[in-house]
């Protein structure tokens, strides 16, 4: 006899993130509880997760929550978790675009929306952030398509697109696109005296830094950033944090909030050799960017990260707008990162006083890899309640 739990879960590669995907009646309701037995699933505080499910990666090692909504603008609820690697805690504060565009495929595959052929609009409110995306899924003989001619840089060959469009995208957890009330302002860093950034939230909170200010090129590949600037990213990363009041003290930020606010250098577009070795041409970007993934640089690039930057391209007076490109109105932004290029679509109206978002879109494949059951020692259900200090990063679920 097995003194194990089965829980059933799909893994579903998502964009260029890869996720277990849960249906919140298979876990335990209670925070703590629900929280070690989706730990357990990944492989616990282990870094290499190789008692688990997780890839001993920040980009996968990702949970989606799903359930079927009761909301009248909603057809299913998901809910984002950031598994640490090394730690094995659960960071419910933001949301992941990259996971997100598997939540319409596997609500479809799931039989929890109503479908229609050939692209079913899949209405999902994300709990993270209290907001509305649409996904718009292709439909193939009631199935979610999987083959397709889209690519997305980071990602082997080609695949249905899908296309998310992130409803009332500003504000996403702070409840302000200038959640300090500013556009620019200033970081005492050492080394580096006063360092101009501006704090968005469009899709996620970010922070952003010029490269330069930093001493960098803003070309850097993921291997590229030393102790010392993963250090000071970080530094910027809790110092955002804490002017959010998502903690009282800086250095906390590693510990309560690892993935959010997410922090991001941005420069002018420029050629560079990508992690593939493709060479990444200037005339083809809006601005270059790398953004930070769980204190490690991203090896792609978030896709509400790149909402959040498209957008700040957008917004006069900040440091996004600062360095990119000017283009026309109907032209995509396109973002060049480690690995390639990521479009995005965003229509805004900035008058200084007012902005008014009109769209916030990104396209994306996804494809489901595997269905089956994870199994969960029966006494991970029973242990006692973790540390106090863990007990911020649990989240009642809608």
């Amino acid at each position: 006899m097995y003194e194990f739990e089965k829980i059933r879960s799909v893994i579903i590669r998502g964009g260029t993130s890869k996720g277990v995907f849960i249906m919140k009646n298979e876990l335990p309701s209670e925070p703590a509880t629900r929280d070690r037995v989706i730990s357990s699933m990944f492989g616990g505080a282990d870094d290499r997760q190789i008692d688990g499910l997780g890839g001993a990666n920040s980009l996968t090692s990702k949970v989606a929550i799903i359930s079927v909504s009761r909301r009248a603008d909603a057809d299913v609820d998901y809910t984002f978790g950031q598994v640490d690697v090394k730690t094995g805690i659960i960071d419910y504060n933001s949301n992941c675009g990259n996971i997100l565009s598997g939540v319409g495929p596997f609500a479809i595959d799931e039989g929890l929306v109503e479908i229609s052929e050939p692209v079913t609009r899949v209405r999902i409110y994300n709990t993270n952030t209290e907001k509305v995306i649409h996904a718009e899924v292709p439909v193939q003989n009631g199935k979610a398509a999987i083959t397709g001619d889209y690519a997305i840089d980071g990602v082997p060959g080609t695949g249905a697109k899908i296309t998310l469009d992130f409803i009332d995208a500003a504000g996403s957890k702070t409840g302000a696109l200038f959640p300090t009330g500013q556009r620019k302002e200033f970081m005492t860093l050492d080394n580096y005296g006063d360092v101009e950034v501006s704090i968005i939230d469009v899709a996620t909170p970010a922070v952003f830094v010029r490269s330069e200010s930093l001493g960098l090129t803003g070309t850097e590949l993921s291997h590229e950033l030393s102790v010392e600037h993963l250090e000071v990213l970080e530094k910027i990363r809790g110092t955002a944090a804490e002017r959010l009041g998502f903690v009282d003290d800086p250095d906390e930020a590693v510990v309560k909030t690892p993935s959010s606010p997410k922090v991001i250098m941005v420069s002018e577009s420029r050629d560079y050799t990508s992690e593939s070795g493709d060479v990444i041409e200037e005339a083809d970007l809006s601005i270059t960017a790398r953004a930070m993934s769980m204190q490690k640089m991203h090896k792609a690039y978030p896709v509400t990260g790149g909402l959040c930057t498209a957008s700040a391209t957008q917004l006069k007076g900040t440091v996004v707008h600062d360095v990119c490109r000017e283009a026309d109105s109907d032209e995509d932004i396109v973002i060049g990162h480690p690995t390639g290029k990521m479009k995005f679509v965003v229509d805004i109206e900035d008058s200084g006083d007012e902005v008014t978002f009109h769209k916030t879109a990104v396209a994306r494949t996804a494809r489901r890899l595997m269905e089956g059951h994870a199994y969960v020692s029966k006494n991970i259900f029973w242990q006692t309640p973790v540390h106090e200090e863990e007990e911020s990063h649990h989240k009642t679920l809608a």
